[in-house]
């Protein structure tokens, strides 16, 4: 299990808009969550904030974490970026900024960029700071520029299809937490055979064999779910212990299967 700063599952929000963001984490949160992810990218920032404001969970209560998306990676831009998320989360800081992508053809030099993230770090307008969608050699750019230790996570996509074993065991050997995005392929794990086959010996969800694979690899996972009885499940996944024989059947299903590989990501490992 992990044992970050990050508590070890959190409430996605990618693809959650309007109202269906809003009670999506107000419904999380009254279930036991206290880490909610966002983004400027997914445009829900404003009803993320609404959700966590309407929770009556105490702000300092949550770990709430958003993204700077790629066009707002100068340095200026970076600072007044996150300033406007915090403005729409109504917060006056989040415990977690990420860069979400790696600036595309590396437009924007990493250390202008890492640079900004850590000054709006010192302002105290982020308690930490970290990466998503980061290389091996470009988590080793990162911590060269900042230093060990100051990098918190990488954001990366995992799931028993896309196991990302090099990131995972690179991240690790740097300190770095290595927090899972899509950690139920948008839904297709609870296709999967394998999967099912384990949940029905155990009395579990395909989703939570998923998830508690993912957990026992010192990986955070952050699943989506607008419903009250699927988040419950996606939490009580992290107290389920697989065996060791149970997560070599599910390492077998690794077949290198990306989800998210827009036209500007970096050169995966």
């Amino acid at each position: 299990m992990t044992d970050s700063v990050i508590p070890g599952i959190g409430m996605g929000t990618f693809r959650l808009q309007g109202n269906d963001a809003r009670e999506a984490v107000k419904s999380a949160l009254s279930l036991g969550y206290r880490h909610i992810d966002t983004a400027q990218m997914y445009g829900n920032e404003s009803e993320v904030g609404d959700g966590i404001t309407s929770s009556g969970i105490p702000r300092r209560q949550i770990f709430l974490t958003t993204k700077i998306w790629y066009d707002q990676l100068e340095k200026n831009d970076l600072i007044n970026s996150l300033h406007e998320s915090l403005e729409r989360l109504k917060t006056d800081h989040v415990d977690l900024t990420l860069i979400h992508w790696p600036s595309p053809d590396d437009q924007v030099p990493m250390a202008e960029y890492l640079g900004a993230l850590r000054d709006a770090q010192r302002e105290g307008l982020t308690k930490h700071i970290g990466v998503s969608n980061f290389t091996c050699a470009q988590m080793d750019e990162a911590v060269s520029l900042l230093g060990e230790g100051v990098i918190l996570t990488n954001q990366v996509e995992v799931h028993p299809f896309l196991a990302n074993n090099k990131v995972v065991e690179h991240a690790r050997k740097l300190g770095i937490t290595v927090t899972g995005y899509m950690p139920l392929a948008l839904g297709r794990v609870m296709e999967d055979e394998t999967l099912i086959k384990i949940a029905e010996t155990r009395n579990l969800t395909a989703a939570q064999v998923a998830l508690a694979w993912a957990a026992s690899r010192g990986v955070v996972v952050i699943p989506s779910s607008t419903r009250a009885r699927h988040q419950k499940a996606n939490l009580e996944a992290l107290d389920v212990e697989l065996s060791p024989e149970e997560i070599a059947r599910i390492d077998r299903l690794d077949r290198n299967e990306r989800i998210a590989n827009p036209d500007f990501a970096p050169d995966w490992d």
